[in-house]
């Protein structure tokens, strides 16, 4: 059973934008197409407690076999044997303290086919902290679009509903900040007994001043 919490409004928080981007006066933004391979993204995976992490097979990388745009993606390989697991990457994004944001971010992610059953999710993440177990994912269902201001952004939502391509979404509306980076994670949650293979392509966030 998940346990995590739905996103609440009204939390402290503190955060920080996108290397070498502009003034927080002109909005920041971060694009990834993994056109030069993995760069500073991180790779992590986590499983619930009845599994040791060391039993969990999965893998990340960057391919030329599926992409949205340009030539190459990044992709995400997970066993379903324990059905539960998150394989993600992360990224450090750097903004301007003490300012409040309006946070826009989106991916695209590829299915093998559309699917009557949920083999898998799509996961992403936006915060003052990085994700380090499923449970700093959002729940089934939630998208941060549908609050005010929030701890930290990001969706949790079915893959396989398309054949190919498919853009996920999310808003995050945030308070004043106060440190300077921020952790962008996007990845996968396991929830059929299937071992699957998905790419993620196009990441972009997009940071206004509000």
């Amino acid at each position: 059973m998940l346990r995590r919490d739905v996103l609440r409004a009204g939390a402290t928080l503190g955060i920080g934008g996108v290397a070498g981007c502009s003034a927080p006066s002109e909005g920041v933004d971060f694009t990834e197409g993994f056109e030069d391979g993995l760069g500073d993204w991180e790779t992590n995976a986590t499983i619930g407690p009845e599994v040791e992490l060391e039993e969990f097979e999965w893998e990340v990388n960057v391919t030329d076999a599926e992409a949205a745009e340009g030539d190459r993606s990044l992709r995400v390989w997970n066993e379903g044997d324990y059905d539960d697991g998150v394989t993600w990457v992360t990224h450090p994004v750097s903004i301007e303290p003490g300012n409040a944001y309006e946070i826009e971010a989106t991916g695209q992610f590829w299915s093998e086919s559309e699917s009557f059953n949920t083999i898998r999710h799509a996961v992403m993440r936006l915060g003052p902290d990085p994700a380090t177990v499923e449970e700093d994912f959002p729940q089934l269902g939630v998208n941060s679009s549908e609050f005010g201001e929030t701890p930290y952004g990001g969706l949790r939502e079915p893959l396989w509903l398309a054949d190919g391509w498919r853009e996920y979404r999310f808003e995050w509306t945030t308070p004043e900040v106060s440190t300077e980076t921020l952790h962008f994670a996007v990845g996968t949650a396991v929830i059929w007994e299937a071992d699957a293979t998905h790419y993620i392509d196009g990441l972009s966030v997009t940071i206004e001043p509000r």
